[in-house]
């Protein structure tokens, strides 16, 4: 062989075991997935919740990585937003604008891609898009939204049922991954989905007492009462006070073989239905917990604001009990990594698919586009590329995530995914051209809490909303001063050229995304046709 082939093949050599290399260092991606949990659930966002420390291992992921200020979701609510995230499309391109909608499996998503880039997905828990998932090898996840005891799981094979706390289950499905089910010839993306903390806030049995010896903050807004909003704001079902039911959702007095009646007529029963499952081991841990505190309650013979407090206390307990058991799977997910050597290569990020109102403007439950339920948490942890300890401020939306983690591994990001790769904010590079505004449009009404479609516009300092279902009623409020959003500044002379630009602003955003949806106003009276009767009086 001449010096001059050997020479070559050497070449040819070494550019192969670069490419090997390369592929090797694809990283791994971890996504720990939550359902309902607000930022300001979490103590690294410096939320009024912080001070009862509710997240200690979410938040030393953030000490590692980079915590997006301003993350926000497209469409506040479970469903959607999911489909958003598999996707990178808004709700009116991917076909799934409510909880209502069937979820097209066969359509782009971000897990065939990456399988197509030569990654091996999974993904277990809360898929929350019926049917079976596409675009991963490995797959075990709830029917819907799930139960948190002794839950079914549907998969591959069929439906299964296993004993045991649901949050602690999908984490035991992930950690399994990671150290067995995986293949380990190739980079994995794994979704760890959780139920929890959504309704009905049913914590784990280690977790019950947990937070009896304090008294959680209460939101500055716990008693807003409305006044300077439209009247969508006046007319929902998701108050602390008139809508959540003492039994179902709080589970005072609530044992499997009574069904109290509910308070109102689209109650969520998932708690008693839980009951039904129990064994009598875990009920009676359960009743242990419950009993001295509902006689508690009975005693105290409460009402007015008093007995608001006490539901209050006792919902967001519940809550953060949930959030608890969410933030101890975080803790093994990482430490599993860690044991097992992928640490260092592997991004790791946890987020929720929306916010949520932990008493907030005396309510419960997502779906507006006010700060607490748009705003989602995102951090994420990437070893060698994130610097430990970054805070982000720009824009970022759920629509990004697809484009970003195509980004991480390498692939094309196809010309039709409406979000932009986060890689520049995560490496500090140069992010003079991202965005400055962003697009909002929530569809599902008449349903559960009577919420109203609307849409709008968000940039880092105002924000413009249109009722649309009310006719021409709007709010716009400056974030900077007024972050609690209780001032409408909407019809006042001073603020006219600055609305007017906002308008022009929120139509150029629907022009550019598209969203041509049959936007069809309805007056007052036929709203409260449609809510009349839900609620008891």
């Amino acid at each position: 062989m001449t010096v001059k082939r050997v020479a070559l093949k050497t070449l040819f050599l070494m550019m192969l075991a670069s490419s090997i290399l390369a592929a090797e260092k694809r990283p791994n991606i971890v996504f720990i997935f939550t359902d309902d949990h607000a930022p300001h659930a979490i103590g690294a966002y410096d939320g009024w919740l912080k001070e009862v420390n509710p997240t200690p291992n979410i938040d030393q992921l953030a000490s590692h990585g980079m915590l997006f200020r301003n993350s926000f979701c497209t469409n506040s609510i479970c469903g959607p937003s999911r489909a958003v995230i598999q996707t990178g499309k808004h709700s009116h391109k991917n076909g799934f604008r409510n909880n209502g909608d069937k979820f097209n499996w066969d359509q782009q998503t971000f897990p065939k891609l990456l399988q197509a880039a030569g990654y091996e997905t999974a993904i277990y828990g809360k898929s929350h898009l019926a049917g079976k998932p596409q675009g991963y090898d490995k797959w075990v996840v709830l029917p819907g939204q799930g139960l948190y005891y002794n839950p079914d799981f549907i998969t591959p094979e069929g439906k299964i049922t296993i004993e045991g706390y649901c949050t602690d289950l999908v984490t035991d499905m992930g950690v399994e991954y990671i150290k067995e089910g995986r293949d380990k010839d190739k980079p994995f993306l794994l979704m760890v989905q959780h139920k929890a903390p959504h309704r009905c806030w049913m914590p784990a049995p280690r977790h019950l007492n947990l937070y009896d010896d304090i008294e959680i903050p209460e939101p500055a807004t716990l008693f807003d009462d409305y006044k300077d909003n439209a009247p969508a704001a006046r007319y929902q079902e998701l108050e602390i006070d008139r809508h959540m039911d003492p039994h179902y959702d709080l589970f005072l007095d609530l044992v499997p073989t009574e069904k109290p009646e509910p308070i109102q007529q689209r109650q969520d029963r998932s708690a008693w239905v839980n009951l039904q499952r129990f064994t009598p081991e875990q009920l009676k841990v359960w009743r242990d917990a419950w009993g001295p505190k509902d006689q508690a309650f009975h005693d105290a013979n409460l009402s007015g604001k008093d007995l608001v407090r006490w539901k209050y206390q006792r919902y967001a307990k519940n809550y953060l009990r949930c959030v608890k058991g969410v933030d101890e799977s975080v803790g093994r997910i990482m430490q599993t990594l860690e044991d097992e050597g992928l640490a260092e290569n592997t991004v790791v990020v946890y987020c929720s698919d929306q916010g949520f109102y932990v008493g907030d403007h005396g309510w419960y439950d997502k779906r507006w586009m006010y700060d607490e339920s748009m705003k989602m948490p995102f951090v994420i942890k990437w070893p060698e590329v994130i610097k430990p300890g970054s805070i982000d401020e720009h824009l970022i939306q759920n629509i990004d995530y697809a484009a970003t983690f195509l980004d991480m591994a390498g692939a094309d990001i196809p010309a039709d995914i409406q979000g932009d790769s986060l890689m520049p904010l995560l490496k500090g590079e140069d992010t003079d051209g991202w965005r400055s505004s962003l697009y909002y449009h929530y569809y599902e009404f008449p349903s559960v809490h009577m919420v109203p479609r609307h849409y709008g516009i968000r940039t880092e300092r105002f924000k413009l909303m249109h009722f649309y279902e009310f006719g021409e009623e709007w709010e716009f409020y400056d974030l900077q001063r007024d972050p609690d959003e209780l001032h409408n500044l909407y019809g006042k002379p001073r603020y006219a050229k600055l609305i007017a630009n906002h308008k022009a602003q929120l139509k150029e955003l629907q022009e550019h995304y598209q969203d041509d949806s049959d936007i069809a106003e309805k007056p007052l009276e036929w709203q409260l046709q449609q809510r009349k009767g839900w609620v008891k009086k």
